[in-house]
């Protein structure tokens, strides 16, 4: 018997495993990055996103908060989790490759009746406590794999633990991204929030020349009801920033694993530095740098290894059971002699007629493929519309943020003067009010369309697969 099953064990550790195996699909990969006219010049393969985080965001407090989110964050602790349940995965699929055994034993005591049904005198039964023990070592139901069956099993497991690995790093990345994103908007807020508070003075200040001059008879109360329209409206404005900031608190405490609370800033608005360069480098490189890309390609890679696995359910199953011990009344002889007790039995088991259910499962496994194979082909093409977009949206807002820049140098001076000249007495009240209203709405136009350029650098990190190393 053993000889009979030599060949069929060395066939199901050598034999080739069944359905197709992974080759990477071919992915059209634009030569370069659509961005505005002018072009930039050709670049190498250096890029935006091959430096480390701590290196782009230079505001010591931004990177504590980054450091305390990576350690923290509920979301990155939860795909951490998936990854060691994924690795737990493996090793269970990857058991069924080999033989797995255990032990067992007993011990039987029984007292016989000499008055029973049939008497049985003291001569011929002179001892009624009897006494039986067993042990035994139990191949349970390993099932040979001849078709590679269980090999496609693990290589489907090991994928998705990869895959897992991948979306734990995206995780990261985007934790990163949105960190980043709310502490520049907290900043810009608190830029904004000065720009409200110096206007509200600079207006309450007016206000009381308007009031002195109108007591005088030299300003009428039409210019007494503008100003004070002027002074409300920045008053306004200043809950609702407010209002935004402690938001944005909670919202960055909330990335941090914190309870709601004060977030403690670093530089100001102005003087948070990006790379004045953002490189985008080479299309053909966004495929092994971006973690979404990879964890779509392991889906593809479990998918197409599943198929095998569906496959293999149309041939013979070879199982093995067995044991190996002993019986015996006396310990000592329990594994020699008599006592000992072993069995073996080879299952072959062949599906004949199952009205279409193996089919419907390749076919299932297939469609399953096809289905990651479009979403590895989506992944692909929308990371590069990210970078795309993330690299107009740069170029855009730096030149919309230099024209609003001298609009507001404009601004400024006009504003200037025409307050010289109302307080000469050459000019009107109201086109004084008209700049100074200009000039509020241009300078939180300005924060904001700067805060927008910033984001576009955060984006464009993100987007190139920055961040999570």
């Amino acid at each position: 018997m053993k000889r009979a099953l030599t060949p069929l064990l060395l066939l199901g550790l050598a034999g080739c495993a069944l359905g197709p195996d992974y080759k990477r699909p071919d992915v059209s990969v634009p030569r370069g990055y659509r961005v505005p006219d002018p072009q930039p010049p050709p670049s190498d393969a250096a890029s935006l996103a091959d430096t480390p985080w701590f290196e782009v965001f230079q505001d010591e407090q931004l990177q504590r908060l980054i450091r305390e989110a990576l350690v923290n964050n509920y979301d990155l602790r939860d795909a951490m989790t998936r990854v060691d349940a994924a690795r737990a995965v493996v090793g269970i699929t990857r058991s069924n490759q080999f033989p797995n055994a255990g032990a067992s034993g007993s011990v039987n005591f029984n007292r016989l009746s000499r008055t029973g049904a049939t008497n049985i005198p003291s001569t011929v039964l002179p001892d009624q406590n009897r006494t039986y023990g067993s042990a035994a070592l139990n191949l349970l139901s390993f099932e040979v794999d001849l078709w590679g069956k269980w090999r496609r099993a693990s290589e489907a497991a090991r994928a998705e633990l990869l895959g897992a690995e991948e979306n734990r790093k995206t995780v990261a990345t985007v934790l990163v991204s949105d960190l980043a994103t709310a502490y520049l908007t907290l900043c810009e807020l608190d830029y904004a929030l000065e720009i409200s508070q110096r206007t509200l003075r600079t207006r309450e200040a007016s206000l009381e020349l308007v009031k002195t001059r109108q007591g005088g008879g030299v300003a009428t109360m039409l210019d007494l009801r503008q100003a004070e329209q002027l002074v409300e409206t920045a008053a306004q404005s200043i809950p609702v920033l407010q209002q935004q900031i402690e938001q944005t608190e909670n919202r960055i405490s909330l990335l941090v694993a914190k309870n709601p609370n004060t977030v403690v800033r670093g530089r100001g608005f102005n003087q948070q530095t990006l790379p004045p360069e953002v490189p985008a480098g080479l299309p053909s490189s966004l495929m092994e740098r971006r973690p979404d890309i990879r964890a779509a390609e392991q889906l593809l890679v479990s998918a197409n290894a599943r198929i095998g696995v569906a496959k293999a359910a149309y041939f013979p199953q070879l199982t093995l059971t067995g044991f190996l011990g002993g019986q015996s009344t006396q310990l000592t002889s329990l594994f020699s002699g008599p006592g000992t007790a072993w069995s073996l039995v080879p299952q072959l088991s062949q599906p004949i007629f199952t009205a279409g259910r193996l089919k419907g499962n390749v076919k299932l496994a297939e469609a399953q493929r096809q289905g990651a194979l479009i979403h590895y082909e989506k992944t692909i093409q929308v990371a590069f519309t990210e970078v795309s977009d993330a690299l107009i949206a740069h170029r855009r807002m730096r030149e919309s943020r230099e024209r609003q820049q001298a609009l507001v140098n404009a601004l400024q001076d006009r504003t200037r003067l025409a307050y010289v000249r109302y307080r000469g007495g050459v000019d009107t009240q109201l086109n004084a009010l008209d700049a100074d209203r200009d000039l509020f709405q241009a300078e939180l136009a300005l924060a904001s369309i700067r805060l927008g350029e910033m984001l576009t650098v955060v984006d464009l990190y993100k987007a190139l697969g920055g961040g999570w190393k």
